[in-house]
């Protein structure tokens, strides 16, 4: 890893509200790509920053759900090849390391006075520990995630459920007496009316369930950029009342000094 790698990482340990300034900082003290690279880092958004300082500032639970993220998948692909797996303890202990990860979150994101949800921080370290590959830059997270269907295991190219035979019976008109001798060697039976307009309803309903996953995220990310403005905005008002307020306490022990003054200067 270059040293530049390593100055972003540290940007991404920063509490959530000095990314910006920090980023810009760096990009300003370098020059040509490794300039432009900097200022195209994305400033996360509160659920990622919370589960990026997991990865920083508690790696032993990082790790472990890590971990187990790829047991489960181990197990569930198995058990899709008809292997002997035990798809069922290997959950249980994902679902603990989750919840393990989203407590870990909760308690480092209160330190800095940030509130991210816990169902959007356990449904993107779920994402995170199932995912097909481990992510190239982990701990640099800017995005929530959402856990892809069942059908994105990797290692098997197409999930069956039922056999060949089942998938045989199931989608292959079956044949009256006569009809294989009556039909030309090497042509496929035509698939069925009925069997046509399943195929298309089930393209349908995947659609529309892919249309309202992806309306979901984005509203979630809209929301949670949402509350990262008004953290942000919420920090900027607090500093200032902070000032103002000492100020006024200065103001109050300026006007005491000159009136304890002005007794003193009359007793005499």
């Amino acid at each position: 890893m270059s040293a530049l790698d390593d100055k972003i990482d540290d940007l991404y340990r920063l509490p959530l509200g000095e990314f910006t300034a920090a980023r810009n900082a760096l990009a300003k003290s370098l020059k040509g790509d490794d300039a432009k690279r900097v200022r195209t880092l994305e400033k996360p958004t509160v659920v990622p920053w919370a589960v990026n300082q997991v990865y920083w500032r508690a790696r032993s639970t990082y790790d472990r759900l890590m971990k187990s993220g790829e047991k489960l998948r181990a197990a569930q692909i198995a058990a899709l090849e008809g292997r002997a797996a035990d798809v069922r303890a290997a959950g249980e202990a994902h679902r603990r390391a989750i919840a393990d990860a989203v407590g870990e979150a909760e308690r480092l994101a209160a330190a800095a006075a940030a509130n991210p949800g816990a169902d959007a921080l356990a449904r993107t370290f779920e994402s995170l520990s199932l995912t097909a590959s481990a992510p190239k830059t982990p701990g640099r997270l800017t995005d929530a995630l959402q856990p892809a269907g069942f059908e994105a295991l990797a290692g098997i190219s197409d999930i069956k459920v039922r056999s060949e035979k089942e998938e045989v019976r199931s989608e292959r008109p079956q044949l009256v007496k006569g009809d294989a001798e009556r039909r030309a060697p090497g042509v496929e039976p035509r698939p069925t009316a009925a069997a046509r307009a399943a195929a298309l309803a089930a393209e349908k309903e995947a659609a529309r369930a892919a249309k309202e996953r992806a309306e979901h995220a984005a509203a979630v990310k809209a929301a949670e950029a949402d509350l990262a403005s008004a953290m942000d905005t919420e920090q900027k008002a607090r500093e200032t009342w902070e000032r103002a307020h000492d100020d006024l306490l200065k103001a109050r022990q300026a006007l005491t000094d000159l009136r304890r003054s002005r007794f003193k200067g009359s007793d005499s």
